[in-house]
């Protein structure tokens, strides 16, 4: 009987003991189903021991072990428990949170081969005689009658297979008059016609193709419309020629589609899937399952897909590097992007960033050599050319309804050329603010420190935080006036502005509260890139990533309310975001123009953006970072708590730091605790403790002594803490 260590989804930092005979050295990565307390749970198999400080007697005995799916392979294992030491999670929670969910049931499930699925007659099937058939089972019919004639068909055969059509088979099969096989095929790798690289795009792809046999990361820094994708392509297509897998990483689902079009078209024969949050539990368990048997070339994916099982994997890019939705926010609060860096590292493969606007951490990483730095100074296209930037100073020119005449006359004259504009302001709703006019009452969130959004379309006030949502009150709630009006602009405010200007322009809204059922930022996308659309109007889901060639103005709506925030990253997010939007436009032969309504033109970010300099400006941000001991010149964690009162959450956070009294070494910082800067969310109020450190080793070593600590405070029933490692925001 072997002593097998399993992984729990259990908050206790452990690995839990049982007794099987049935495991032997290759049963590693194994699921089981095992007692826990007085259940039955899953876990997943990570060492085998010949001994165990539990006492023989206490030991219990596996329940079942599953073996129709492969185990984890030892790699995926060790980023698993990489992930456990370094942000200091529960090992369970890592991995069980970690696999699609129909790994994390007691229900057997199956790995689908991979091929065309084929159907033929079973020897009874072929005794059956068409005419005994009822004639309203018409379907049947002419299914057996197919198959008689074809001796076996496919499902480019049957056309269009409707889910009755699979249903009948599934009958049939059932019956024992029908078998289903599925021909496997050799992946015989076509790459169609690339277009001439750029001299820049050629540097770039020798200089990466030259160490596909080792661990380099690159930082690929290239203008908008540079052809980072480009660059992405060709080198992927060494490594499949090889017969390596590629992962590519995108920050966001809506950038998926395009991404994954360009990637079908230029390797048509090559199995590609996408693992995102959109697809359902069964297509992410084959995705995950094709991946590790090397029955898919490509995967595409979120920060989720980072913890595919890969058979052979070669090569790794993660585009839009800088993108904060990379950094994991509840749970395990892993960053995906550095997570990849370690794993290349591990397999000695070469990792691509990529990225018109690099993180600052990224870029200090590339002017240091601590990665390999390529630039693409100049746009692909011929005639394009990077768009001109112009700053409209609301002192002096008045907006109206959200809006200036200098906006609304370029918008007017790009539509009359048939070419295409968009209109950013990264607020969706009607109005962020529902004021009385009289005694000044604002519509607020009762569970969050924040104010309610007026949506026009639906008449309610909703915050965009936790969810919380209501009727439009008829008169002030505080003093019984009737003058209760929305203050501010959103994507429909701006929208309705837009339609009473513009009326005979096709105007199309792109945000989250548009995109929100399954298939319409699919729908939304071929209506633009058919040139259905003349203005779009939309939220940072439209700042990167996507190429739109008849995109000739852009316009930005009210960027200087992130000027002046507490958090030392948004100036750098700001700066990243409108450079990122600016460069939609002017990507083909139409040259592009970038409008900014703003009341500081003179502001080092928008005199920045103008010149289009990102190079001076990251350095001089890093001159501030650096004097004022700010990543990435330190290393940070955040130890978060919350609580039903404010109080309770501090006096917790005390307790903590008094405890890490002893454990001081002056490479570490230890700094008072409060509140958060959104003090009260969905009806818990927040607080927090900065840790700093001089260095990331001396941050991990006091982290390992402070953790265990930590959970030997008492926190009450409702108190709940969590450590935030390299937080992106405090």
């Amino acid at each position: 009987m072997a002593i097998i260590r399993v992984a729990l989804d259990v908050p206790l930092d452990c690995l839990f003991d049982y007794v099987s005979g049935e495991v032997n050295e290759t049963t590693t990565g194994l699921r089981v189903r095992v007692p826990f307390r007085k259940r039955e749970v899953i876990g997943i198999i990570l060492e085998i021991s010949a001994s165990s400080q539990i006492a023989a007697d206490k030991l219990k005995p596996v329940h079942q072990l599953y073996q129709e799916t492969p185990p984890l392979p030892p790699d995926l294992i060790d980023l698993f428990q990489f992930c456990n030491r370094y942000y200091h999670y529960p090992i369970g929670q890592v991995v069980m949170n970690s696999l699609p969910v129909l790994l994390r049931k007691s229900k057997p499930v199956a790995c689908k081969p991979y091929g065309t699925p084929i159907w033929k007659l079973t020897p009874a099937g072929q005794l059956i005689e068409i005419n005994t058939i009822p004639a309203r089972s018409k379907v049947k019919r002419e299914l057996l009658g197919l198959l008689q004639q074809n001796q076996e068909i496919t499902a480019a055969l049957l056309g269009d297979v409707t889910s009755h059509t699979r249903k009948l088979l599934r009958e049939l099969v059932a019956s024992g008059w029908v078998e289903q096989t599925v021909v496997s095929h050799e992946q015989q790798l076509t790459v169609t016609a690339a277009p001439l690289a750029t001299a820049e795009q050629a540097e770039a792809i020798a200089a990466i193709t030259a160490t596909t046999q080792q661990f380099t990361p690159w930082l690929l820094h290239g203008v908008t419309g540079s052809g980072k994708t480009e660059v992405y392509l060709q080198v992927a297509a060494a490594i499949l020629a090889q017969q390596k897998q590629v992962l590519i990483l995108v920050p966001e689902i809506n950038l998926t589609p395009q991404l994954e079009a360009i990637f079908r078209q230029r390797f048509p024969t090559t199995s590609l899937i996408s693992l995102h949050s959109s697809i359902n539990n069964n297509e992410r368990l084959q995705g995950w399952c094709q991946a590790q048997q090397q029955q898919t070339g490509i995967v595409l994916g979120t920060r989720l897909a980072i913890f595919t099982p890969f058979a052979n994997l070669g090569l790794i890019v993660i585009d839009e590097e800088q993108d904060h939705s990379f950094k994991q926010q509840d749970g395990l609060r892993y960053s995906a992007r550095d997570l990849a860096i370690y794993r290349a590292r591990q397999l000695g493969i070469p990792v691509i960033l990529g990225s018109a606007t690099p993180s600052l951490e990224s870029y200090h990483h590339a002017i240091n050599g601590h990665y390999r730095h390529l630039r693409l100074r100049t746009r692909a296209a011929s005639r394009a050319r990077l768009p001109a930037i112009h700053c409209i100073d609301l002192r002096i020119v008045k907006a109206q309804e959200g809006l200036t005449d200098p906006v609304l006359d370029a918008l007017r004259d790009t539509t009359a050329q048939n070419l295409q504009s968009l209109v950013f302001i990264n607020r969706r709703g009607y109005a962020p603010v529902l004021l009385c006019k009289s005694c000044r009452w604002i519509a607020t969130c009762s569970r969050c420190s924040s104010r309610l959004v007026f949506h026009l379309s639906t008449r309610q006030l909703r915050c965009h935080y936790c969810g919380y949502q209501q009727s439009v009150p008829s008169a002030c709630p505080q003093c019984g006036d009737q003058d209760i009006l929305p203050f501010g602009h959103g994507t429909q405010r701006i929208e309705s502005t837009l339609i009473s200007h513009l009326p005979d322009a096709r105007i199309i809204r792109v945000d989250r509260d548009s995109t929100r059922h399954k298939h319409a930022w699919q729908t939304m996308l071929t209506t633009i890139q058919h040139k259905k659309v003349d203005i779009l109007i939309g939220t940072q889901l439209l700042a990167k990533g996507h190429d739109f060639p008849d995109l000739a103005l852009v316009c930005i709506i009210n960027p200087d309310a992130s000027l002046y925030s507490p958090d030392f990253r948004a100036e750098e997010q700001l700066f990243t975001q409108l450079m990122q939007v600016a460069g939609r436009a002017g990507r083909a032969e139409a040259p592009g123009t970038v409008l900014i309504q703003t009341a500081f033109p003179h502001h080092p970010i928008y005199q920045a953006l103008i010149r289009q300099d990102y190079d001076h400006y990251a350095q001089q941000i890093l001159k501030d970072r650096q004097a004022m001991d700010f990543p990435p010149f330190v290393y940070q964690a955040v130890l978060r708590a919350e609580a039903p009162a404010i109080q309770d959450a501090l006096t917790f956070l005390g307790k903590a730091a008094a405890i890490s009294q002893s454990k001081h070494t002056r490479q570490i910082q230890l700094f008072d605790p409060v509140p958060a800067s959104m003090m009260r969310l969905n009806g818990m109020e927040r607080a927090q403790l900065l840790v700093q450190a001089s260095s990331r080793k001396s941050l991990q070593l006091f982290l390992s002594d402070w953790q265990p600590h930590l959970v030997n405070l008492p926190t009450g029933n409702k108190l709940r803490w969590h450590l935030d490692i390299d937080p992106l925001s405090l």
